[in-house]
């Protein structure tokens, strides 16, 4: 079972096809697999057992008739519980919605159906997907399958403890300031953040059911895998325009020109200016740079000229304003944000990187927000869009850290973190290193590439350029081969 269950997810849509194992038994390896160790993970906050085995006894039966579903017939998969599903239980781990069952599909989950995959249920996140960890009023917490006492990250939690622990073949996440990265940094796996506007959102809460759409930059949909090959597998079957989002673009996937690593050009770095990084975080960095640089890849230590304290300012302005009216602001809302905008105002370095509080940041705007206020936010952040872009143009990609720590233990939202004996903002120690690329919408994937001494893992981005997702899943998947391949953690 052990490895059925970590098999990649386009190699048992390949066994599935070729009747080399039945999607029953697949579907059913799995299902012990949770029931033997969702219960201490938390990852998987709906299971729908009885209507998945149903599904996978109905994609043998069609396979047996010579029918085929698509490239995904009879995989058993994870959706993030942000996503609706029709039919299936659907929170965004948000108390008013914990009995929500919504009557159609997101777009994304809609094309996962259509390619033949079997929803096993939905992964466990983040109140509204939006806190570093998986924590939120309905469900228990989300524990880090490579240490329980660790967090897995946020906010797609459960979606990379799932994936990571073999709970899952392939999860569907979200990112809107880091969302797929960090988790997959911390659980060891693989993530991709496709282009701004690459994807379609529809379907995705925030916004609350009912509202309308506020979200209209930085949010994009994409894979947590096991395999590179699988990130672009499903990178492929949920892209594209989508008649319920018009302002999608039918955008084609950009064609990869053929490179060895002898012919790339790769810019590196293992922090930014002043923002510090675990020192393991940066040994594995300068690790994987001395190895491109033995198999002859003409690589560099570099960094943009870019202005990352004011992406951090506009990238939280903005996403105040996206924000501030997709869902409700009720009592226990406040309740529960008063602490954290507390703790986040008073705990930490605010200076370091010359970056901002966040809570003087959001405070005015959410107080007196202005029309002005969001239309000056987006002319700047067209300017820095144009900045990275320009600075991006001499390289293939470029390799930076994910965030300043690993890994960390359990603690409340907002609470400062220590990063080289230093007190970080919390929402800075998990978002300095992604937010920039959230802000300009460039693509990110994000493989694993070691692990400290107490055997968490550590994971690196791979920054491309926009509109180049498979330009930039073919490099990584270079690079993952001289680095490396996804590890499981012990005992599962």
């Amino acid at each position: 079972m052990s490895c059925l269950v970590f098999t990649p997810a386009h190699e048992l849509a390949r066994m599935i096809r070729e009747r080399v194992v039945s999607s029953v038994e697949v579907v059913d390896s799995y299902l012990e697999k949770i029931s033997k160790h969702n219960s201490q993970l938390n990852a998987i906050c709906t299971l729908d057992a009885e209507n998945a085995q149903k599904q996978a006894r109905e994609a043998d039966e069609a396979l047996a008739r010579g029918e085929n579903w698509g490239m995904l017939h009879g995989v058993p998969i994870t959706i993030k519980d942000c996503l609706e599903t029709a039919g299936l239980r659907t929170t965004s781990g948000y108390k008013p919605l914990k009995d929500y069952v919504p009557q159609e599909d997101a777009t994304v989950v809609s094309r996962l159906r259509n390619a033949g995959a079997i929803i096993l249920g939905k992964t466990n996140l983040a109140k509204l997907a939006s806190d570093w960890q998986g924590i939120n009023d309905i469900f228990p917490r989300v524990n880090n399958p490579w240490n329980l006492n660790y967090t897995a990250g946020g906010s797609s939690s459960g979606s990379a403890a799932a994936v990571a622990a073999g709970l899952s073949a392939l999860d569907i996440g979200d990112d809107f300031g880091g969302s797929i990265r960090q988790p997959s940094h911390f659980c060891g796996i693989y993530g991709l953040k496709p282009t701004d506007r690459r994807i379609p959102t529809t379907g995705h809460i925030p916004e609350i059911p009912g509202k309308f759409r506020c979200i209209r930059q930085m949010l994009t949909v994409g894979p947590l895998a096991r395999s590179i090959e699988d990130l672009r597998l499903c990178l492929q079957l949920i892209t594209g325009s989508d008649p319920r989002q018009p302002d999608i673009p039918p955008v084609p996937l950009d064609v990869p020109i053929e490179k060895g690593l002898q012919n790339l050009r790769i810019a590196w770095t293992d922090g930014f200016a002043s923002i510090p990084v675990e020192e393991s975080i940066q040994s594995a960095i300068q690790s994987v740079a001395y190895r491109l640089g033995e198999a002859g890849t003409q690589i560099e230590r570099w960094v943009p000229v870019f202005d990352f304290s004011a992406a951090w300012e506009i990238l939280s302005t903005v996403a105040v304003y996206n924000l501030m009216y997709a869902q409700p602001t009720t009592l226990d809302d406040a309740r529960q944000d008063i602490p954290f905008l507390f703790r986040s105002a008073t705990q930490g370095d605010k200076t370091i990187g010359g970056f901002g509080s966040l809570a003087g940041i959001v405070l005015p705007i959410f107080l007196n927000p202005t029309l002005k206020g969001y239309f000056e936010a987006l002319a700047k952040r067209d300017n820095l869009i144009a900045q990275m872009d320009k600075q991006l143009e001499q390289w293939d990609v470029w390799l930076c850290p994910v965030a300043m720590t690993t890994a960390f233990t359990h603690c409340a939202k907002g609470e400062a973190l220590v990063v080289n004996g230093r007190k970080v903002p919390y929402m800075m120690a998990s978002g300095a290193y992604t937010s920039p690329f959230a802000l300009t919408g460039h693509p990110v994937v994000v493989i694993p590439i070691g692990k400290t001494q107490d055997g968490l893992p550590i994971g690196m981005q791979i920054v491309g350029k926009r509109w180049r997702e498979m330009e930039l899943l073919r490099i990584a998947q270079q690079l993952d081969k001289l680095i490396g391949s996804f590890q499981h953690p012990p005992g599962y």
